[in-house]
């Protein structure tokens, strides 16, 4: 019979080394009076069982984070897959399952999945089950050096979270910042007139695209620039440049909540403008959302790196780099432009990469330093690790912080590294969290146990959940391996299976849900445009040109109500102002937390 039941993940087994080979007990004199219901009754014990195939395959045998199993594998392939493949390591060593065992739930998943069943079968899949043992490939063990048995100590997750110790310092971990106004500039005129009833996508993009497919004569912008667009008829309307003086590298669009500014990165401190690294502070640009032009220039001790809004009337900012006197993490008041509270890294036990909210509390995506200087340290650690020069880093975690009293309240460890992203659901149950290792990992904030992590494309960054809640997006960038990503992957967010591989573009690293919910957006990098799919088909339906091939970060919906009022509705951090097209579907069946096979 053919083999279909091998499991489809690619995320570390948790519960069981892979050097470790799974046995099946032999049943004394087997089945030798047993009757086909009697097997059947046992068959559907065995299934059943907390931590027994129902888990990976269904209720139904109808596939879930496993395959289908309604072919009806016999015996012998159960078996052999109990011998070959790490995902079903814990039905051996929790369930030890005999042969009668394997004959029983064979049958019961032919029954299952309405396939015949009859007295006859059990002596063929005896029979069977027995040949194939009887010639099976003995384990060879070899001597282990001392290095490998160091290893061996560490090689599991399991021992990751066994041996956690707190990161992060007890107390308050506040601290605070005074910005300087370095300039003020005359906003000029509208670029456009927004229209009542009318919603908005916002850009803020550099200049250093590097398309796939570059027309004669091809040549960077020599700035960056503010793009805005009707996003209804996804056309670009109207674009401004940057002055060189204030240009610098782009990584975000960040909006006020009432939809009237805009922030983005600009040149460093009393510095004109050279190709300088991300690991040096620069200044934020406030720029007039009508005009597109910048207002003021000021500091906030660090280089803005991503920003998105928090409870509908602040800012949550993340650095690259800061000043010796700056915040890694920081709220901000858009009214008045002061910093309320931040963190630093060295208070938070190691590197801050981004940050994420559920309007609650604040997430940052934790890194071990030491790999590189400063903010560097994860994307130079996780390129070393793509390239073959370390075959195992530090744990990465991600740190929740309530920011009432600026206390982290708990600490999740990783499994995988170099983190990029974190998505949170509607009733902030579970957060999705993107690693540069080619994984998504779904986690349960409040207990932290780990329901699935399963493989993506290559090299991922941002992620989005669809409408229902049911689907994760996630952008394979090429994160640590060169920016050579050119897909978007869908998993089932219930399952972490795979359901699509859609084509996008180089370097795709946001992708969004639209306002309405039905369509995601993705910005991609490399290719200087925005690529629209249909939510639901999954088909690309059209493509949004950037001008002069600028590369888009961040992407921001504005929406003008009928008396003309603007308000933010949807920046990367989530859905604003009473806007949000989220309706999660009604689950059938309960995701058991805390499997990994």
């Amino acid at each position: 019979m053919k083999c279909l039941f091998k499991c489809l993940l690619v995320f570390p087994v948790l519960f069981a080394s892979a050097a470790w080979v799974a046995t099946t007990e032999a049943s004394d004199d087997l089945m030798a009076e047993i009757t086909l219901d009697e097997l059947l009754t046992k068959g559907e014990a065995f299934y059943k069982q907390p931590v027994s195939c129902w888990v990976c395959h269904g209720e139904a045998a109808e596939g879930r984070v496993g395959p289908s199993l309604q072919t009806g594998p016999s015996a012998a392939t159960i078996w052999e897959q109990i011998q070959t493949n790490p995902q079903m390591g814990i039905i051996a060593s929790e369930l030890k399952p005999t042969d009668e065992d394997l004959v029983a739930v064979s049958l019961y998943i032919r029954k299952l999945s309405g396939l015949p069943v009859d007295q006859g079968m059990i002596f063929d899949l005896q029979t069977e089950l027995t040949r194939l043992k009887s010639v099976q490939v003995k384990e060879v063990v070899n001597p282990k050096t001392q290095r490998d048995l160091d290893i061996e100590k560490v090689e599991l997750f399991q021992s990751v979270l066994a041996d956690w110790q707190r990161r992060a310092k007890t107390g308050s971990l506040k601290r605070t910042y005074v910005p300087r106004v370095l300039a003020t500039f005359d906003a000029g005129e509208p670029k456009f007139s927004p229209q009542p009833g009318n919603t908005y996508f916002y850009e803020n993009v550099g200049n250093a695209s590097n398309p796939s497919v570059q027309p004669e004569g091809f040549t960077n912008a020599e700035s960056s620039q503010v793009v805005v667009g009707n996003a209804k008829t996804k056309e670009v309307i109207a674009s401004y440049m940057i002055p060189t003086p204030l240009r610098a590298a782009v990584h975000t669009t960040a909006m006020t909540p009432d939809g009237k500014y805009v922030y983005i990165v600009g040149s460093k401190e009393g510095t004109a403008y050279t190709k300088e690294t991300l690991g040096t502070s620069a200044t934020v640009l406030k720029v007039d959302a009508l005009t597109l032009q910048p207002i003021k220039q000021f500091t906030i001790g660090g280089r803005f790196h991503h920003g998105q809004i928090f409870q509908d009337k602040y800012m949550l900012f993340d650095t690259f780099a800061r000043d010796p006197d700056g915040l890694d993490i920081m709220l901000f008041d858009p009214e008045t432009d002061t910093v309320i509270g931040g963190v630093r890294d060295e208070d938070l036990g190691g590197a801050t990469y981004t940050a994420w909210t559920d309007n609650k509390f604040i997430y940052v995506l934790m890194e071990p330093t030491g790999y590189a200087p400063g903010s560097s340290t994860g994307v130079t650690g996780i390129r070393n690790m793509y390239r073959g020069k370390l075959v195992t880093m530090r744990p990465f975690w991600v740190a929740k912080i309530d920011p009432e009293t600026w206390e982290v309240v708990q600490e999740y460890p990783l499994p995988g590294f170099r983190p990029d992203w974190i998505v949170i659901d509607s009733s902030s149950e579970y957060m999705y969290v993107t690693q540069a290792d080619s994984k998504l990992t779904k986690i349960n904030i409040d207990t932290g146990e780990y329901a699935w992590s399963a493989g993506t494309g290559i090299g991922p960054y941002g992620a989005n959940l669809n409408a229902d809640e049911t689907e994760v997006w996630v952008a394979d960038k090429g994160e640590g391996t060169g920016h050579f990503g050119r897909t978007i992957t869908v998993l089932s967010a219930i399952t972490g299976q795979v359901l699509e591989t859609v084509f996008s573009g180089y370097q795709v690293d946001h992708v969004l849900l639209s306002p309405d919910g039905s369509e995601m957006w993705a910005t991609s990098n490399g290719e200087g445009k925005i690529f629209v799919f249909d939510a639901k088909t999954r088909q690309r339906t059209h493509v949004i040109d950037m001008p002069l091939f600028g590369d888009p970060h961040g992407l921001v919906w504005v929406e003008y109500d009928d008396e003309g009022n603007s308000k933010v509705i949807r920046d990367q951090g989530g859905f604003h102002n009473g806007v949000s097209p989220v309706h999660p579907a009604e689950q059938t069946k309960a995701e058991p937390v805390g499997t990994h096979h």
